[in-house]
């Protein structure tokens, strides 16, 4: 598994309308679609992994890229200036869509290193890879493209979740959306000690689980401890772990069901009492100007789970352009 790029015989092939009919069908916000071999000047490239198989409770997060995609009240003209900045994100950074890894349903190997080679071959070009998901199990591929590029162990990984995703095993396999981030440890990528958590409650992992990530030195912040402490507290403790070291940079992973399921509904495996909308969204923008985002994803939105008004995906959405406009913000102050 995770066979080196170069090393692949065929290209990497890309999901489309012709092929699937959970494949998006549009770009994000109307920004501009392009093929891979033709990525241009573009400093971010969006890309979607719709894929679910490694789900254990709800599926159907292999229909959240298209949802994602989608859900905006304006114009899909690939034009959203900021309201409190005037900043448009779009412009300043040059985003487009190259539409979704054409992963493969009833093979979970072969989709992961479907993914895994996309993310490498966008960060390999120079860009910053945004995706959306599909099931938590893609972080493991998604980071690790982003650990050809840029070095294992080399940057820091800030996880948003209800749940810790460090089980050794799911339901016998090594690969699921709970068993991710120990697959990111243990195969270098993200060392523990550049590994940070936050949002964690609930019931699941075990004790043994979570010993587990102590003696890897990851950084865990619960929701009780937000509470405690205040989230603006925990965001500045995390940061100051994270990129302690001389870390590169950061890979931000978002699960929507960090956020109340009384906000965002559509999600596999809902947990009661966590972020609102408004908390998630400022420390997603605060995160992506502060410090320099090497890639990241938003995952387990899952459509059929998710309210009339499609609130998960709305705020999925959002937090994809609060981390744009984050960055937009970053790279304007820096000249």
């Amino acid at each position: 598994m995770f066979t080196p790029y170069e090393e692949r015989k065929t290209e990497v092939p890309f999901a489309s309308s012709e092929y699937f009919s959970f494949a998006a069908r549009s770009s994000f916000l109307g920004c501009p679609a392009r093929p891979m071999n033709d990525l241009g000047d573009a400093g971010v490239v969006i890309l979607g992994a719709p894929f679910d198989i490694g789900t254990t409770y709800r599926a159907g997060a292999r229909f959240g890229p298209a949802a994602i995609r989608n859900a905006d009240y304006g114009a899909m003209d690939g034009y959203r200036p900021h309201l409190p900045t005037g900043i448009d994100p779009f412009e300043t950074l040059g985003v487009v869509d190259i539409g979704d890894v054409m992963v493969t349903p009833a093979d979970m190997e072969r989709s992961i290193e479907e993914i895994a080679d996309t993310v490498a071959h966008v960060a390999e070009a120079g860009k910053v890879p945004i995706i959306l998901g599909g099931d938590h199990t893609i972080t493991w591929p998604n980071a690790m493209g982003i650990a050809r590029t840029h070095g294992f162990g080399e940057f820091a990984l800030i996880h948003f979740d209800a749940h810790a995703d460090t089980g050794f095993l799911q339901r016998g396999s090594l690969v699921g959306h709970g068993t991710p981030m120990r697959r990111l440890i243990e195969s270098g990528a993200v060392p523990g000690h550049r590994f940070v958590q936050i949002g964690l409650r609930g019931y699941w992992p075990e004790p043994d689980v979570m010993e587990w990530g102590r003696e890897q030195k990851m950084r865990t912040f619960l929701m009780s401890q937000i509470v405690d402490e205040g989230l603006d507290k925990v965001v500045d403790d995390a940061v100051d772990y994270a990129i302690g070291g001389g870390a590169k940079g950061v890979f931000i992973s978002v699960d929507i069901d960090v956020v109340d399921p009384g906000l965002a509904p559509g999600t596999g495996t809902p947990e009661p009492g966590g972020l609102n909308s408004r908390e998630i969204l400022d420390t997603i923008r605060r995160l992506a100007k502060d410090l320099n985002v090497l890639g990241g994803d938003i995952v387990e939105v899952s459509p059929p789970y998710d309210g009339p008004g499609e609130q998960t995906a709305y705020l999925a959405n959002r937090v994809v352009l609060e981390m744009l406009n984050g960055m937009a913000e970053r790279k304007t102050s820096a000249g």
